[in-house]
């Protein structure tokens, strides 16, 4: 390899990572707080933090590699402008042409990796996230609840447990608070028994106290029960998105699903590549600046260019869900557009101006 690819690929490798390493702890920031405002409602078990964290880290990289490229290339690039090395090589013969292998050669791997997370990485960790969900649903221990805590339950009540088996199975000082319509339920018992009954889960209280009343406190309509046993049923956790949900299914099953729901997965599948190469070859005119040029003014500007192509995307993907945009149209309308601006002015070296004003 000639010694000026191997300059212009190590600077870019350096500043693209720096620029994914700032938007991978940007971005984990975000899915955390996502994530624990679903815990608080009962909708992610807690035990299963990091797990999903993680995995919803991999199926967000289609959108966060994109931009972490067109920073690192306008980093990169943009501080060979200010220090003068991008003239010294116009100078000596080194123009668009010559520079193209250098920057495919680094971006090659990375749009490698964005079409691999698009098309099978992002939709397996999205099968796996809801499958350890479900499954972990399934056992009260691994939903959350914990000995000494209240617990949310799916329903909007509250669950808690003095004591805790290791099985999760026998609960000591038992207090539950459900809510149905206008009234509330209150059951305390000094033991309690979870089991299974054809795939439900059951939680039988043994020697405790029910109260029955209104929510308002107005009134004096309550009833107090002491039972020996008391079996009540544990809502399901609800799932808001169905197991046949095309975001679920596999790249290859969509292809021969005709639905207009399966065809916008597709597109939105096969947009993420298409459009970081667009953003690459953008960055390289973008990044053209002189010396004392102010220094983030073509950083704005990209980051506002990937705004909108995100946000297009993400608009035509609904378009095609909801069948207002044709099977044929696809997202093809936002992203050849876009390739082919981007190939131009790679190609004119961000001398759009000054050619038109010599015409």
């Amino acid at each position: 390899m000639p010694k000026l690819d191997r300059y212009l690929s190590s600077e870019i490798a350096r500043s693209v990572f720096a620029a994914l390493v700032v938007l991978g702890m940007v971005s984990l920031g975000g899915l955390f707080a996502d994530l624990l405002g679903e815990m608080a409602s009962g909708k992610v078990p807690p035990t299963l933090l990091l797990s999903q964290l993680g995995l919803r880290l991999v199926r967000y990289l289609p959108l966060i590699l994109p931009l972490a490229l067109l920073l690192g290339y306008l980093l990169a690039l943009g501080r060979m402008y200010r220090d003068s090395e991008m003239y010294v090589l116009f100078a000596v013969g080194v123009g668009p042409r010559r520079l193209l292998r250098p920057v495919l050669l680094m971006a090659a791997p990375v749009l490698a990796i964005i079409a691999l997370s698009s098309l099978w990485l992002g939709p397996w960790a999205d099968r796996v996230a809801r499958g350890m969900v479900v499954e972990a649903n399934k056992n009260l221990l691994v939903a959350g609840l914990e000995p000494g805590r209240f617990t949310p339950l799916t329903n909007g009540g509250v669950a808690y447990a003095g004591t805790m088996s290791s099985d999760g199975t026998r609960l000591g000082r038992v207090f539950v608070y459900r809510e149905k319509g206008e009234r509330m339920d209150v059951a305390t018992a000094m033991n309690g028994v979870l089991y299974r009954d054809e795939g439900a889960r059951v939680l039988a209280l043994e020697d405790g106290f029910r109260v029955d009343g209104p929510t308002t406190g107005e009134g004096l309509n309550y009833r107090l029960m002491r039972y020996a046993r008391n079996e009540m049923l544990l809502p399901a956790p609800a799932d808001e998105r169905p197991a046949d949900d095309p975001a679920f299914k596999p790249t290859m099953a969509l292809l021969g699903d005709s639905s207009p729901a399966a065809n916008a997965q597709l597109h939105w599948r096969i947009a993420p590549p298409l459009l970081a190469l667009a953003f690459v070859l953008l960055a390289v005119p973008l990044s053209r600046s002189s010396p004392r040029q102010a220094r983030y003014g073509s950083m704005l500007l990209a980051f506002l260019a990937y705004l909108v192509g995100v946000f297009l995307m993400i608009l035509g993907t609904q378009w095609l869900a909801e069948g207002k945009l044709p099977v044929v149209a696809g997202l093809w309308w936002l992203l050849l557009p876009m390739l082919a601006l981007g190939a131009w002015l790679y190609a004119r070296d961000g001398r759009v101006a000054k050619a038109w004003w010599r015409r």
